[in-house]
């Protein structure tokens, strides 16, 4: 399994690429009864946390490596596209039709030849290990890739080195990549620390395979925190371990409560977020999550579909599938 030192050594390769984001003091915190902080891991090149762990999983791929591929929910092709163009390899990203138009865009602007392929991430990615077998790519598994983990634990390594006295770490849970990664890094550093992953209430696939004992397939949904969607893997051998050991909970929140937090985001602190984002936020303003003393949660990423966030911060119905979630008018 991974350690500490892996993910130090993930920091030295991404020095200067995709390290260093900022982390601010958030202006939710007297109304959150806690002193939260938020790593901007939306300032990144790609305007999201996946850079990290797809710079340092190519980064460690053979010489002579023709090409990568990988599925995703957005983020994470956007990021293996990027780390391959900069190592002039080919890429080709596979996603289901349910990725948000501006994140399959936004891949394609980088370079990368993206497939739609199916409903779920589950059909994106049997795409993606048929280019690994057939074709000769190397596959990058947004999640259960040890590189990819390492790479993604080094946002707990900055956040603990600028902010010691955190106690509490808010961490968005999808395929279990970034939980897993800051884990490693944060109970390592401090074996107190409470780690929270927290996700949509729908389609939470690390939920119900740690609740399962082992690695389950969910019914992928349409959700506003859209980059938390998709399975596990079935084959996971990394990510559903090291969250199973390490993570103190998991807390799952409504699209309801997804809303009210993509709102509160935007007018008390002036961000543009994803849904995916907001999650932790969420959990608090639900009263789902006991605030601890100084806490930490990661703005994870910008890749936002605009027409829907115009939606959401002006308070307006959202529909998501056989779901609408009704609008209202945000109130401080």
């Amino acid at each position: 399994m991974l350690s500490l030192a892996d993910v130090m050594q993930a920091a030295k390769t991404l020095r200067g690429l995709a390290d260093d984001t900022p982390l601010v003091p958030s202006a939710l915190s007297g109304r959150l009864g806690t002193d939260l902080w938020l790593k901007l891991e939306t300032c990144q090149p790609v305007g999201a946390f996946k850079l990290r762990g797809a710079v340092n999983a190519v980064s460690n791929l053979p010489e002579g490596t023709a090409g990568v591929t990988c599925c995703s929910t957005g983020n994470h092709g956007r990021g293996v596209a990027w780390a391959a163009r900069a190592k002039g390899m080919r890429a080709a990203i596979c996603m289901s039709e349910l990725v948000p138009q501006a994140k399959v865009d936004g891949i394609r602007a980088l370079g990368a030849e993206v497939r739609i392929t199916g409903r779920s991430q589950d059909d994106a990615q049997r795409e993606a290990e048929r280019l690994a077998r057939d074709e000769g790519f190397a596959e990058i598994s947004p999640f259960d890739d040890a590189h990819v983990i390492a790479g993604q634990g080094t946002i707990a390594l900055e956040m603990l080195a600028a902010r010691p006295g955190i106690d509490t770490l808010l961490i968005p849970l999808s395929g279990g990549g970034l939980a897993a990664g800051m884990a490693v890094a944060a109970k390592a550093i401090n074996p107190d620390i409470r780690l929270v992953g927290i996700t949509m209430d729908r389609g939470a696939a690390m939920k119900a395979s740690i609740d399962a004992g082992h690695p389950v397939e969910v019914e992928e949904v349409a959700s506003l925190a859209d980059s938390l969607g998709g399975g596990i893997g079935l084959n996971n051998r990394l990510s559903f371990p090291l969250c199973r050991e390490l993570l103190d909970e998991i807390v799952l929140v409504t699209e309801d409560e997804i809303y009210g937090a993509m709102q509160a985001l935007y007018y008390e602190d002036r961000m543009v977020a994803e849904g995916a984002c907001v999650v932790g936020i969420a959990a608090l303003q639900a009263g789902k999550v006991e605030p601890g003393r100084v806490m930490g949660t990661v703005i994870t990423g910008r890749n936002v579909d605009m027409t829907e966030f115009t939606r959401v911060i002006s308070g307006q119905d959202v529909s998501l599938g056989d779901l609408t979630v009704k609008g209202r008018v945000y109130e401080p």
